[in-house]
């Protein structure tokens, strides 16, 4: 069933759904060749990065505008040689065959380019390894070893169809104040991933970066694995593992835009603008300051979807989260724009050349691993982005319910407990296309960073410096700790597909993210994860991870997402919401007082169990209600009714045992 035939609002624009999904389908046979799979004709990096033939090094690139490119490193003193100059090959494509001996793995080097206009030094565009040198902070490209080939100890195929996301960042992973590495996050981060009970790992700022504070979204080198967090052994070392715990890793693919840096990027790589931008305004972000891809250009196709094939073969990612897909969608990068009706994805300003890459590029990942998923980080909520290209979409797996945290923001920051509206709060929680999957969140990183504040800090702000501990008897704690546990549990309840919580939020992680930088005097200090908050038997954030855990394992070992919603009570006066999953049921109360005895409504006929009760107190709960009793529904009126205490501030989940 096509889109349009699903969604009659799509109707009007059937014509454009069919022509989209033409050109994505044409594109592919241009590039494959009719009847051959896009995997096997995407090998651009095999061609370009640094190799052995037959016994020789083997140097490439593709910079139609040079006029002479040399080999400058370690091995010749970083100087023009003419032994180390490369030649033209057609098509814009320069080579340079070296002996063996001539340059040796682990040499750093770069190319030293000259055109009609100027000249410069540049780091190959298909660098695997990119290395700052700590006195100069400037990046220079690294000789792979030919003969190291990690060897992996765990296949996965696993299918993940209801991701469980952890999203995390490498270098902000330890307590202490400094760059975290990729052997410190196997060894401490990955096994309290486990304990939680997450199947999906979501890594940040993997792709090479030159400035640490971008958060890995202003990348510079796209084929290399950022040095700072280790090195490429040591990442196969981590996925290698979190697979053998049944873990699957995502990325997060930086396609949207590339970095304006000269010295470390693409920008003005050959001395011509447009290498692989667009030309004069259209090539420059408006709001990100960086250069902006033409996905019309078949050597910017090429070079992506063989970044793709790259980091799948490289390093066994099992997908991507595509970062800024609503840039890439419009002319206007989605700026300015509110997307109230339909024909905001119709009008004409939607850059169809990228809308084709995305539709190839998820084609590719599906070709070349079947059970790998692919996220799309969409805000303009564009119709089809998810939905199967057989179908006249895009072809993502997922996309993110990213309103959901803005709504949340917006109910803790300008409403009343007393306002909330248990209606409201559903329809947000529960508003997606029917025909696309998608991952909900109360929030991610965005909302940890500076600018911003977690929902912890929103709902008990400067509390927190002095009233965390168990033994404090403090109302605005009390409340924070409440609502902070509901808050995720019916984000997750209500989540079409899958969920997303970011490293450290699950036990209330206080302030914010602040990278080193001028302003704060290149601390370190923010850009940390004080995990012995969580581990302190005395402090309340450790009850805080112990209900993120037992909520996680709870879908994760029932698999909830499954099962299909169905509400049973929206009570605004008393402000109850209940609704079913399945053979689950979840009661919440929000009310900031009053608590309910004898609460009675229609629900499934049966006995039902508690499963988990966020009032418990291992959970830093007032113990009101026991877990221990059974509840059976009565017929009253030949209906089934269920009567419950709904203590204040609390959510039940219950189990339907017969």
């Amino acid at each position: 069933m096509m889109i349009f035939d699903s969604d009659p609002y799509l109707e009007p624009y059937k014509k454009t759904i069919i022509e989209r999904n033409h050109r994505i389908i044409t594109r592919r046979q241009e590039i494959a060749g009719y009847g051959n799979s896009l995997s096997c004709a995407i090998n651009n990096h095999l061609y370009y990065i640094v190799h052995i033939e037959h016994n020789r090094w083997v140097f490439r690139e593709w910079a139609p505008n040079a006029t002479k490119i040399y080999l400058i490193g370690d091995f010749n003193n970083w100087t023009k040689d003419e032994k180390y100059a490369l030649l033209p090959v057609g098509q814009g494509n320069w080579e340079l065959k070296l002996p063996y001996e001539s340059v040796h793995p682990g040499d750093y080097y770069k190319w030293y380019i000259e055109w009609n206009t100027g000249a410069g030094e540049r780091i190959p565009a298909y660098a695997t390894r990119c290395v700052q040198d700590f006195d100069t902070k400037l990046f220079s490209a690294q000789i792979p070893d030919p003969d190291k080939k990690y060897k992996w100890k765990y296949k996965f195929d696993t299918k993940i169809d209801n991701p469980l996301i952890y999203e995390t960042h490498i270098g902000m992973s330890s307590e202490k104040e400094k760059v975290a590495t990729f052997e410190e996050f196997r060894r401490d981060v990955l096994p309290r991933i486990v304990d939680l009970g997450y199947n999906t790992i979501q890594i940040m700022a993997l792709q090479e970066h030159p400035y640490y504070g971008s958060f890995g979204y202003q990348v510079s080198n796209f084929f290399a694995l950022s040095s700072r967090f280790g090195t490429p052994d040591e990442f196969k070392a981590l996925v290698d593992e979190a697979h053998g715990h049944g873990i699957a890793v995502i990325m997060d693919l930086v396609h949207s835009h590339a970095v304006k840096n000269v010295a470390e990027g693409l920008s003005l790589f050959d001395g011509s603008s447009t290498l692989y931008f667009h030309a004069g305004a259209r090539g420059e972000h408006p709001a990100w300051t960086s250069r902006c891809f033409d996905y019309g250009k078949s050597e910017t196709i090429h070079f992506l979807l063989s970044n793709c094939k790259y980091w799948m073969e490289e390093y066994n990612i099992d997908g991507f989260r595509f970062d800024g897909v609503t840039s890439m969608l419009y002319y206007d990068h989605g700026l300015e724009r509110n997307f109230a009706d339909y024909s905001n994805y119709f009008d004409g300003g939607e850059d169809e050349d990228a809308i084709t890459y995305l539709g190839l590029a998820n084609m590719l990942v599906k070709e070349l691993k079947p059970n790998a998923f692919t996220i799309a980080e969409d805000m303009s909520g564009m119709p089809g982005l998810a939905a199967p290209l057989e179908n006249g979409g895009i072809g993502f797996d997922f996309r993110m319910s990213m309103g959901i945290s803005d709504h949340w923001i917006k109910w803790i920051k300008e409403l009343s407990d007393w306002e909330w509206s248990v209606g409201e709060i559903y329809y947000q929680l529960t508003n997606k296309r029917s025909d696309e999957k998608t991952i909900s969140y109360a929030e991610c990183h965005d909302q940890a960073l500076v600018g911003d504040k977690t929902i912890i800090f929103r709902l008990i702000d400067k509390e927190m410096y002095y009233s965390m501990s168990r033994n404090s008897d403090n109302v605005i704690v009390d409340r924070g700790i409440a609502l902070h546990k509901m808050i995720r549990l019916v984000t997750l309840a209500t989540a079409g597909d899958g969920y997303l919580n970011f490293m450290g939020n699950e036990f209330g992680h206080p302030e914010w993210i602040d990278f080193p930088r001028e302003g704060n005097n290149w601390s370190y200090f923010y850009a940390r994860r004080q995990w012995s908050l969580s581990d302190a038997d005395y402090l309340r954030y450790k009850p805080l991870l112990e209900f993120d855990k037992s909520m996680i394992h709870l879908f994760a070992d029932n698999n909830i997402l499954k099962g299909g919603l169905s509400c049973l009570r929206q009570d605004e006066q008393k402000k109850i919401l209940i609704f079913t999953r399945g053979d689950f049921m979840f009661v919440f109360n929000f009310h900031p007082v009053d608590s309910f005895s004898n609460y009675e409504f229609e629900a499934p006929a049966g006995k039902w169990d508690v499963a988990l009760d966020s009032d418990a107190s291992q959970f830093d709960g007032f113990e009101r209600n026991n877990d221990k009793i059974s509840h059976f529904t009565m017929v009253k009126e030949e209906r089934n009714m269920l009567s419950l205490y709904i203590p204040c501030r609390t959510a039940i989940v219950l189990r339907k045992k017969s």
